[in-house]
């Protein structure tokens, strides 16, 4: 599968954004937004699935102001490593990092048809942000993003198709959390919420034996597909 590395420029530098080509080099651009272990195995392979769903598809290094290139183990340790580097991480400049890595997939050749994002657990508050910031945005695609339920507020800027999962089991965000989502989102036309109730957090991590749940994982990403195709087809 081709790939390349994209570099983004801001105001006080640059971030590697690591792309993905379909195998016919064009197609409708998806920005992917890491968890906090960065851009590693499971992003790759999510994006490796995307691309072949005929999407061009890069994944912006966020911490890159932090740690670039972080790639966090998915064990205890990596875990608490990744939690301590994601609490420092620059909520407001991140999002203008997001911004202008959207904006750079965007203009590049092999993008047609527009963008769109799909991000999980750190990623998937960043993708919801970034929905209500843009309204430009084809589709977006939150997974288990923890500062959601905490910014309710921002939900009815969102514009564009949305579509939300969550574990019903998930420690990190409990379900009464994701229950407020579910009634925040309830009368937007352009948004879905799917709970996957014996999951928890990080289920569809399949590079992780710790958060893996190989049924629940299954049917959450073929509501994606769903969701893309409808909304941002390849």
């Amino acid at each position: 599968m081709p790939s390349r590395t994209e570099k983004v420029a801001v105001a006080d530098g640059s971030f590697a954004m690591p792309l993905w080509l379909p195998a016919d080099g064009r197609g409708p651009g998806i920005v992917l937004i890491h968890e906090i272990y960065g851009v590693g195995p499971y992003i790759t392979a999510v994006a490796e699935d995307l691309a072949a769903l005929g999407y061009v598809v890069g994944a912006p290094d966020l911490f890159w102001r932090l740690h670039p290139g972080w790639v966090g183990e998915h064990t205890e340790q990596g875990t608490r490593e990744s939690i301590e580097l994601a609490s420092r991480f620059d909520g407001h400049a991140g999002l203008a990092d997001l911004q202008a890595a959207l904006e750079h997939l965007a203009g590049l050749p092999e993008v047609v048809g527009g963008v769109g994002a799909v991000g999980f657990c750190f990623g998937g508050s960043m993708a919801y942000l970034l929905a209500a910031e843009r309204d430009d945005l084809a589709a977006c695609v939150s997974f288990y993003g923890s500062q959601v339920p905490d910014a309710l507020e921002l939900a009815p800027r969102i514009t564009c198709p949305i579509q939300f999962h969550f574990g019903g089991r998930d420690p990190y965000i409990p379900r009464e959390r994701v229950a407020a989502v579910e009634r925040a989102v309830a009368d937007m036309p352009n948004a879905q919420i799917h709970v996957q109730e014996e999951a928890g957090h990080a289920f569809h991590n399949r590079k992780s034996a710790m958060f893996h749940q190989p049924e629940p994982a299954a049917r959450a990403w073929r509501l994606t597909e769903e969701f893309l195709a409808r909304h941002l087809p390849a």
